[in-house]
C-alpha cells in the first residue's frame, strides 16, 4: 500500500463536447463572484491568487460552482467564469486589488 503523500494510480477522463447550458453558465458566475468577494475580504488577494494556482483548488472551485468533475471542459469553463466575473462593475475593489496583485 502507497504511502498517504504518495499518488499512484491512473484516472480515464472523458472528452466532453458541447458548451455549458446558459442557465448553468450564470449560476456559476453568480456563485464565482460572491465566493471570490468572501475569500479576497478574509484572505486577501494574495491567497486568492495562490488558491486560483492550485491545481487541487482550482478542481474543487470547478465543483463547487457546479461543474462535473470528470468533464474535461472544467478549466476552459472556470477560466470563463472567473473572466465573466472579472468584467462585473459591480464586484469593485475586490477585482480591482485582485488585478492590481496580478500586475505586481
Amino acid at each position: 500500500m502507497a504511502s498517504s503523500g504518495q499518488r499512484t494510480g491512473i484516472a480515464n477522463l472523458p472528452l466532453h463536447y458541447g458548451k455549458v447550458p446558459p442557465w448553468l453558465f450564470g449560476r456559476m458566475c453568480q456563485l464565482a463572484r460572491e465566493i471570490t468577494i468572501v475569500a479576497v475580504t478574509e484572505l486577501g488577494t494574495g491567497e486568492m491568487l495562490r488558491c486560483l494556482s492550485d491545481l487541487f483548488w482550482f478542481q474543487a472551485f470547478g465543483c463547487a460552482l457546479g461543474y462535473d468533475w470528470y468533464s474535461s471542459g472544467v478549466t476552459t469553463t472556470v477560466c470563463g467564469t472567473i473572466k465573466e466575473v472579472l468584467t462585473c462593475r459591480d464586484i469593485g475593489k475586490f477585482w480591482i486589488s485582485l488585478l492590481s496583485a496580478v500586475r505586481r
